[in-house]
């Protein structure tokens, strides 16, 4: 019981101190501590035989772990994001969307751009990187509260994308290990879900805009913030596009042999194409680049920082007693993997550790009970992307405090709404679909 408290004390500790802005290199190992203490871990590994759960150890596991795994994508994505903006091609393309799609559907252009490079294989985090300098541009343009934009670029990369039939997304592939299904089971109920989500969304995300802006809020410019004259020479819009291009159809290409490293390849790629179609523009590309690189270090930091705390919330019994129930509830199984999926991805703060961790238990049961599998598989994919973003989440600190510079206070809202409940209707919406047996 102890041990509950504690787990559930501790990511509500965590919640909290991510709210109120508190530094998460402090907030992530504090709350992780109040999780060990509760559950009698040692704390050190030198009180333990080797192998066995400490805190440190635990901690630093997920911490590092997450860092091996991921710090070349975040470098490259961060640098790219940057040179993108330092020679002015972010701005040069935000202005040709605008002059196309006018400015009243500047949101629009960010969302389809952040599905487009989802669905095509770039990472969640990467598309956040890239995107950010041309959705900034954007808002400016169209006068419009910088607060959103972290909303703009959740909803475009983590709700309809993300977990749909077809996606190249892990949360997408998880299921296929334990259910021998495919990237595009349930792609009946996965169309309909995906264009009910986008729909929906946008026109949440529209409202929630046009109800600030009509209650006085506009773009406040930063310090920081690119600066470029009505008179100053951008590149060639359509050259502009091509770095873009060149990430998406190389991490779709190599996405199959290389996985998420195809990711290294195409980023790095798309940097040269950027620096040889722009460099003329650029005001300081070494510059951009060691910008990139510390901007990459903190969102990599934060969000290492935010895993290693589930390095310790999974080590300790609580934990497996949670996971026990969420995957033992009685009554429809798509209902039940639902909401175990969803639990223990809020716990771990991460999608695909909500299904890997859910899936090794409910896969055989489940199918041994004659589950259809494809169903399951949509249904599972769906439900990890419901409360995986709670604050403490690693893409959403990422993105609202180390990407944008927003605070969880002034943007976490928006961003609830598109990457909580909007996924959270998607999801009973395919659950009521495949009761009907529509895409059995």
């Amino acid at each position: 019981m102890l041990s509950m408290i504690g787990l559930i004390g501790g990511l509500l500790l965590l919640i909290v101190l991510t709210m109120r802005g508190m530094n998460l290199f402090i907030a992530g190992p504090l709350s992780a501590l109040v999780v060990a203490l509760t559950s009698g871990m040692p704390l050190f590994p030198q009180l333990v035989k080797e192998g066995e759960a400490n805190f440190v150890g635990n901690y630093m596991s997920g911490f590092t772990g997450f860092i091996a795994s991921w710090y070349l994508m975040f470098l490259l994505g961060a640098v790219f994001g940057k040179v993108m903006e330092d020679s002015g091609a972010a701005d040069s393309v935000s202005r040709w969307i605008v002059s196309k799609l006018g400015m009243k559907r500047a949101v629009l252009a960010i969302v389809l751009a952040c599905a487009v490079l989802t669905y095509g294989g770039v990472s969640l985090f990467v598309v956040a990187f890239s995107v950010y300098p041309m959705a900034l541009s954007l808002f400016k343009q169209a006068d419009l509260p910088r607060r959103f934009i972290p909303a703009a670029l959740a909803f475009g990369s983590v709700t309809f994308t993300m977990t749909s039939a077809g996606s190249p997304e892990i949360q997408n592939w998880i299921p296929i290990e334990y259910l021998k299904t495919s990237p595009y089971a349930g792609w009946e109920v996965s169309l309909v879900v995906a264009v009910v989500m986008a729909v929906f969304g946008y026109w949440w995300l529209k409202r929630l805009i046009s109800k600030a802006v009509k209650n006085g809020e506009r773009f406040i410019s930063r310090e920081k913030d690119p600066v470029v004259t009505e008179n100053q020479s951008l590149p060639n819009p359509l050259l502009s596009l091509l770095p873009l291009v060149v990430v998406l159809i190389i991490s779709f290409a190599l996405h199959k042999p290389l996985q998420q490293s195809a990711l290294i390849v195409a980023l790095l790629s798309g940097i040269i194409v950027t620096y040889i179609v722009n460099r003329k523009h650029f005001k300081g590309f070494w510059n951009a680049a060691s910008e990139g690189t510390m901007g990459a270090l903190i969102a990599i930091g934060n969000t290492a920082a935010v895993v290693g705390f589930g390095g310790v919330a999974k080590a300790v019994p609580a934990f497996g007693v949670a996971v026990d129930a969420m995957t033992h509830i009685p009554g429809s199984p798509l209902i039940g993997g639902a909401i175990a999926v969803s639990v223990i991805a809020g716990m771990t703060g991460s999608a695909s550790g909500g299904q890997a961790i859910a899936l090794p238990i409910l896969a055989p049961h489940y199918l041994d009970a004659g589950v259809n599998p494809e169903a399951l598989h949509r249904v599972v994919a769906i439900s990890s992307g419901v409360l995986d973003s709670l604050p403490h989440n690693g893409y959403v600190v990422t993105t609202i405090n180390s990407i944008c510079g927003e605070t969880h206070k002034d943007a976490y809202g928006s961003v609830a709404a598109m990457t909580v409940i909007v996924p959270l209707v998607g999801l009973v919406l395919a659950i009521i679909l495949f009761s009907f047996g529509l895409g059995i």
